[in-house]
């Protein structure tokens, strides 16, 4: 890495997001965080908090719908992380991204562009070359997969047109010790799991994956060249069944449903469903670990009791 490169987050401030910039500034980075609103310390004081902030973090406000705001962040920096904003806000960041001359975007996407894909056949493994079933999330009324995938395919139509160099991640359900005040959708799922909500996530869950190996699959698609495409980032293709039962396992305290093993129909399991990542080098973190991590945060922060 070049003497302390610039990089851009948007969305910096949210779960998956101050753990990029967390580990981003560990690596000696200078890191353009964005943020909603400045004035609000939920959004702010954890991430000024963070090791190597003081000198090496510039915090900006921006609306993804507002053009002139996301391009003062993204100048000058080598690179971008892309975090969350629906379609508008993605070509937003992407222009902007072009315009300024960064070398590589990371787009975050999610495995809700891979799933729900009924089409999909149930004796293959579900890979990257999987897209989610547009169509059968318009009959089910199922928005956020939609809009996922509709903003990936934007995000690499643009990147076609206009020659801007994109990689993508698609992390499945985020989890583990929380750096911000504000909880993410996997995380309030947890909660509601352990409070006995016995809802299956039949169309949304394709496994589980810790914050740092996001974050972490975010700076090695970033640093490495070679690294192309969609990156399915899960510890292992699972059931969401095959979570609940060991957030059970794990704590009989709780008032954890018993639900089936097998929640997601035509899902088949793979223990190496992130190839493409662990060729990069990239160790997930287990299941087991997630949980615990996941759990013990939510209890010091006052989550659960």
């Amino acid at each position: 890495m070049s003497e302390s490169e610039v990089v851009c987050v948007t969305g910096g401030s949210g779960c998956i997001g101050s753990w990029l910039v967390h580990l981003l500034l560990t690596r000696g980075y200078t890191v353009h965080a964005t943020v909603k609103d400045l004035k609000d310390d939920t959004e702010t004081k954890h991430l000024e908090a963070l090791e190597g902030a003081s000198t090496r973090l510039r915090l900006f406000q921006i609306d993804l719908l507002q053009y002139e705001t996301i391009v003062a962040a993204v100048r000058g920096c080598s690179g971008k992380e892309l975090l969350d904003p629906a379609i508008r806000g993605t070509m937003n960041v992407l222009e902007a991204a072009k315009e300024a001359g960064v070398k590589r975007v990371v787009v975050t996407s999610s495995v809700s562009a891979i799933t729900p894909s009924p089409g999909w056949p149930s004796d293959v493994v579900k890979t990257e070359d999987c897209w989610t079933d547009t169509e059968y999330c318009k009959q089910k009324g199922l928005w956020y997969p939609l809009s996922k995938t509709l903003a990936e395919k934007a995000a690499w139509d643009f990147a076609k047109e206009k020659d801007l160099d994109v990689v993508v991640v698609n992390p499945g359900t985020v989890m583990g010790p929380v750096i911000s005040p504000r909880l993410n959708a996997s995380m309030i799922m947890l909660v509601r799991l352990l409070e006995g909500c016995d809802e299956t996530y039949e169309n949304f869950f394709m496994g589980s994956v810790h914050f740092k190996d996001v974050a972490l699959a975010h700076i090695m698609v970033y640093e490495n060249k070679t690294a192309t495409g969609r990156h399915l980032c899960v510890e292992a293709i699972s059931h969401y069944g095959d979570f609940v039962a060991k957030v059970a396992e794990l704590y009989p305290q709780y008032n954890v449903p018993k639900i089936p093993r097998d929640t997601q129909p035509g899902l088949l399991r793979a223990k190496d469903g992130s190839k493409k990542l662990m060729d990069l080098g990239l160790e997930f973190i287990p299941m087991e670990k997630i949980i615990k991590d996941a759990v013990e945060s939510l209890k010091s922060k006052g989550f659960i009791s």
